[in-house]
């Protein structure tokens, strides 16, 4: 063990406290260079430190998904936890942690929590965004109490303190170092992650699969789940070397857009759709938790993959024994939904943020959850975890020996097909976007009853969910029209941008199993797609002709 001393522990004075620091469902998230303004990461950081229970002689787990300022970040993070009292801290190898990984972490340890450096799927770079996100002892983002009561210290905060002198810890290699009496333990960052799936999946059997006639291809997006990727698919279960494709974690990503769907990892969606070289492919995002699933001329959407799942769950080993219920989002497809009632599993609904999974995963209500935006998980954290997801697709595969676009015939022919798509209108001029909002909020009362899209407006409402563990009440979570024939339009503005607003598009037709199963579905919503742009005036208020993603 190396010793950084002598130190000394200095209170650095704020001319005034910032004002812009309130997270959003994943953190808070702002441009590189609003969180190279001097002090602004160090605030944040001391609110943080000052609310989360247990700091002083805790363990705390640090690390991020490689985006340009993670290395920095995590020194400054040392400095301040060890001005702070606080015993442990566990980093990684070059700070690459993914976030599900990092919740394995703090649960394995005992941690009192973790500081998840990531904008998520947000471009990164000097130009693009970052992002810290604090998450509890339960391995899960922290609940509204503790995000509300950072962003209430840090309009309060008068400075900060941090360890001056010494060096900072070296992330080069595995090892022990110390900061006054903080205890640096840097491992890798990869080996407990691994050692978890492989309790939870039949690694000897989806081996067999990938070293049989089945080429895969794996993006990692030049993003935190490549040496994760690599191990797994490549090392452990001999998939040929090339399989993992953008493998190396780089500060900008390789100045991609660090987001799993069909817009942002169109290489990979057409080596898959547009032709059979591959019989599988998938991606995850820039820190690990999100995940695109598609096969040979196949995309699975990720409302749909958390149905199948569900509906399979019993083929991998970690989840032989059943599950206790299931979880989505509100704008999530209601395709898990008839799944459930089928199996007779209890299915909740909740607002988008993994936080309200976390109450139901720790109180056993629940063992597999999803959200439409590509994220899925279970109960063996309390976070969505990408890798988690395409292994049990390959399990999936490798058990039931069909590609995926049978898979998902199948599954259509039992439970019916829920159209589905969400369309993103990115980077609106705010006033304009929640003038939009706004308006149809107001209209929603007088809309019960009326004609839409050859349909009746059964229920208008803005979506509000009373925890059924802990009774708390969180309401504004998007604005829902139900049709009486069961077909949905969800609108929300996102809370995970850094520039203007995002209006997100919800769209959900179902058709049961006698109905017509293979249509497109842009087609089989264009109804939808049309009445909700007359209705709310999308086109008009936004001056955006067409959406910026579908997926």
């Amino acid at each position: 063990m190396t010793s950084s001393n002598p130190l000394s522990i200095r209170q650095i004075s704020l001319a005034q406290p910032f004002s812009d620091q309130k997270p959003g469902t994943s953190g808070l998230r702002k441009s590189s260079r609003q969180f190279q303004t001097p002090h602004y990461l160090e605030s944040f950081i001391e609110a943080s430190l000052q609310v989360l229970p247990g700091v002083a002689g805790g363990t705390l787990v640090v690390g991020g998904d490689g985006r340009y300022g993670n290395l920095a970040a995590i020194s400054v993070i040392a400095r301040m936890a060890a001005a702070h009292g606080v015993a442990r801290l566990i980093t990684t190898t070059g700070g690459i942690l993914s976030t599900p990984a990092a919740s394995h972490l703090i649960r394995q340890h005992g941690a009192v929590g973790g500081v998840i450096l990531s904008a998520s799927h947000n471009p990164g770079g000097p130009d693009g965004d970052f992002g810290v996100k604090i998450n509890g002892a339960n391995g899960g983002p922290t609940p509204e109490s503790i995000t509300d009561a950072i962003y209430a210290a840090t309009l309060e905060l008068g400075g900060y303190r941090i360890c001056a002198g010494g060096s900072d810890p070296d992330l080069s290699t595995p090892g022990l170092s110390s900061i006054g009496d903080l205890q640096v333990e840097v491992i890798d960052g990869v080996d407990d992650y691994v050692a978890l799936m492989q309790r939870l999946f039949d690694f000897d059997q989806i081996g067999d699969l990938l070293r049989g006639d089945f080429p895969m291809a794996f993006d990692a997006m030049h993003a935190v789940t490549g040496p994760y990727a690599s191990r797994i698919f490549e090392e452990l279960l001999g998939a040929p070397a090339g399989t993992v494709r953008n493998g190396i974690p780089l500060e900008d990503f390789g100045g991609g857009h660090p987001d799993p769907n069909l817009t942002y990892a169109h290489d990979l969606a057409e080596l898959l759709m547009g032709s059979d070289a591959y019989k599988f492919g998938a991606a995850c995002d820039g820190d690990g938790d999100r995940n695109m699933v598609l096969g040979a001329r196949c995309f699975v959407n990720p409302s749909d993959s958390l149905a199948v799942l569900t509906a399979n769950a019993t083929l991998a080993p970690g989840y032989a024994d059943g599950l206790a219920g299931v979880a989505r989002s509100m704008p999530t497809s209601a395709a898990t939904d008839v799944v459930a009632k089928e199996l007779g599993l209890a299915c909740f609904e909740t607002p988008t943020g993994w936080k309200f999974f976390g109450n139901l995963l720790d109180a056993g209500r629940i063992t597999l959850c999803g959200e439409e935006s590509f994220g899925t998980g279970s109960n063996h954290i309390r976070e969505k975890d990408g890798l988690w997801a395409v292994l049990f697709w390959l399990q999936i595969l490798a058990r039931k020996q069909a590609p995926v676009s049978r898979i998902m015939a199948e599954h259509w022919s039992r439970f019916g097909r829920h159209y589905y798509s969400r369309h993103d209108y990115e980077a609106i001029a705010s006033e304009a976007a929640h003038g939009l909002y706004n308006r149809i909020k107001e209209m929603q009362p007088a809309l019960v009853g009326q004609s839409f899209a050859g349909r009746s407006i059964a229920t208008a409402d803005d979506f509000a969910y009373t925890d059924p563990v802990d009774g708390s009440l969180t309401s504004g979570q998007g604005l829902r029209l139900l049709l009486e024939d069961g077909s949905r339009v969800v609108l929300r503005l996102s809370g995970t941008g850094t520039q203007g607003a995002t209006l997100r598009v919800y769209l959900e037709s179902y058709v049961p199993p006698s109905g017509n199963l293979s249509q497109d579905p842009q087609m089989a919503l264009g109804e939808l797609i049309t009445a909700i742009d007359g209705l709310a005036e999308i086109k008009t208020r936004t001056g955006m002709d067409r959406p910026t993603v579908i997926t």
